[in-house]
């Protein structure tokens, strides 16, 4: 028994504290299924609990180890963080971690905890298997970014939709980040360098997330982050500043501009919110200068969603009641002057609003109508052959989204239209536009063989210059590439142009797929895109896209000997 002398007001507050453990433990346990105290060098000083279901490590072995030998090498930045959150914050909020199991592998648990100054400042914390909401991400086959372990921008606006589904949004903020002047910081970090820091970044914005699981990277210099209105977005805002300042060998960082969306939005429908917030996300991915339009962007959500909605109204509408018309333009063959097929294309009816067919197809790209609409379009285009004669010889290609393609529902659907009019194989093409917006590309390839195997062939619209069309070519097997006509205008007018293109279509010959110069408006482009060896040509010269498919012969013989 210690001395009455030696009892101090310090001592007997730690003693009090000792007798409730075990009630708190036994209370603890009621969430929990693990416990852990860590003294202040995160080192594990007690122990309780299914730890040996759970990591493969008895209670009494883990007394002694660090805690960073329970956590799997790849979850270390975030631990850190996380304790360093706790040390001063004094909370840790169900943030997702991976375990080490003991046999080689990894479970990922949710883990909360606090630090209490008055226990010599040691960690508390608490881990248990996930909650249905995220065995539900973990259904969704959700993709993240290397770099950062963040969600990319499309996983991010799943997590964000399925807490607005799941009515778990109410009181949660989104608040978006974007670093002004990260090139230049990218350069003075070095690849290393840079690693390094979006690693701590990564475990940062996760750390300070909903379920430590809910941030993304939306661009290079883009993040989101949902997360409790207990978090300050300024906070945040100077801990990612700190963070690349930190970093950075010349100590300048980058300048961190915030904006933070209250998603608890009174009076709008869940699925409306969910849609202004996808299209809010990808403005923001795309916007130049974000540090002078970002806040606006966010204060303006209200707004923008019942825009978005009325017009998402509109569109779906239009999709219904196929309130759209389909015109026509021919793709020549270069040699014979023969139409090989035409390109159907969509004209609405005047919203007066000025939009383009353009603006209006990249509206639905952005509110996930896109679907929608290419299954509509390939419907109308289907219903327009079956009524031509079977020997007119006319064949019409429809246009798919890259995002499209990505749909199961979508493929679903296609394949069901498909399957009831067989008598369309070899008369209905598919070109595969956006596809820079495929991420996943075996899928799509497989998708593309089925069209292919059906009867169907396939062309990938916009192939440039860049490298990443290689990676295309090289793993989507295609019967046809368009080649994009800015790259062949910008071509025309460059020293080693025709030298550059003459071998892509040569490439593309060896690989026996066809090539489509587009946009071939005057004479000159039509000797430049005929040096260059192309097969098929498409554009105004030989007559605007129009309904009715017998205007163009006398325009094509025009220009094109057979």
């Amino acid at each position: 028994m210690m001395p009455t002398s030696a009892i101090t007001p310090e001592n007997r507050l730690v003693t009090g504290l000792r007798m409730e453990r075990d009630r708190f433990v036994a209370l603890a346990f009621c969430w929990a299924e693990v416990l852990i105290e860590l003294d202040e060098q995160a080192t594990v000083t007690f122990a309780a609990g299914a730890l040996p279901t759970l990591a493969g490590l008895n209670v009494d072995d883990a007394v002694g180890k660090p805690i960073r030998e329970l956590v799997v090498a790849e979850d270390h930045v975030l631990l850190d963080r996380l304790l360093d959150l706790a040390a001063r914050q004094g909370r840790i909020e169900n943030v997702s971690i991976r375990i080490r199991d003991g046999n080689g592998s990894s479970q990922r648990l949710t883990l909360a905890g606090y630090r209490l100054l008055e226990l010599q400042s040691h960690y508390f914390l608490a881990l248990r298997r996930p909650d249905r909401r995220a065995s539900v991400l973990a259904s969704q086959q959700l993709t993240k970014d290397k770099e950062t372990d963040l969600y990319d921008s499309d996983s991010l606006k799943t997590v964000i939709a399925n807490e607005i589904a799941a009515g778990q949004s109410q009181g949660q903020l989104l608040t978006l980040l974007a670093a002004e002047g990260y090139e230049a910081l990218r350069e003075r970090l070095g690849r290393s360098g840079e690693q390094e820091m979006l690693a701590n970044l990564g475990a940062l914005l996760k750390a300070t997330s909903t379920g430590g699981d809910a941030a993304g990277r939306i661009g290079p210099d883009r993040f989101g982050v949902l997360h409790d209105p207990a978090l300050d977005p300024a906070v945040l805002e100077k801990q990612v500043s700190d963070l690349m300042r930190e970093a950075d060998p010349a100590a300048i960082g980058a300048a961190i501009h915030a904006a933070t969306v209250d998603l608890d939005q009174s009076g709008l429908a869940e699925q409306d919110l969910a849609k202004a917030l996808v299209f809010m996300m990808n403005r923001f991915r795309r916007m130049e200068g974000a540090g002078f339009t970002l806040k606006s962007l966010a204060a303006g959500i209200a707004d923008m969603a019942r825009d978005v909605v009325s017009a998402v109204s509109t569109f779906r509408r239009a999709i219904v009641d196929g309130d759209f018309d389909v015109v026509f333009q021919p793709i020549v063959d270069l040699r014979s002057g023969i139409i090989h097929h035409y390109e159907a294309l969509v004209r609405f009816a005047d919203a007066g609003d000025g939009t383009s067919p353009y603006e209006r197809i990249v509206f639905a790209e952005e509110t996930g109508l896109i679907a929608e609409f290419d299954l509509a379009m390939a419907r109308r285009v289907m219903q327009w052959l079956s009524e031509t004669p079977i020997n007119s010889g006319i064949r019409v290609a429809v246009n798919i989204s890259g995002i499209s393609v990505e749909s199961p529902a979508y493929l679903s659907e296609l394949d069901h239209l498909l399957s009831r009019n067989v008598w369309a194989k070899g008369r209905l093409l598919f070109e595969i536009t956006e596809s820079a917006r495929m991420e996943r590309l075996d899928p799509a390839n497989t998708f593309i063989q089925h069209l292919r195997s059906n009867g169907h062939k396939v062309c990938l619209d916009d192939f440039g210059a860049g490298a990443a069309n290689f990676q295309y070519l090289a793993r989507l097997e295609v019967d046809i590439v368009k080649l994009d006509g800015q790259a062949l205008r910008d071509a025309r007018r460059a020293h080693k142009g025709l030298a550059f293109f003459k071998a892509l279509v040569a490439l593309c010959r060896e690989l026996d797929v066809a090539t489509i110069a587009e946009m071939v408006e005057d004479e000159a482009m039509l000797r430049f895109v005929r040096q260059c060896g192309v097969h098929y040509v498409q554009g105004n010269l030989f007559g605007m896209p129009h309904r009715d498919v017998g205007v163009f012969r006398d325009r094509i013989s025009r220009h094109v000997s057979r």
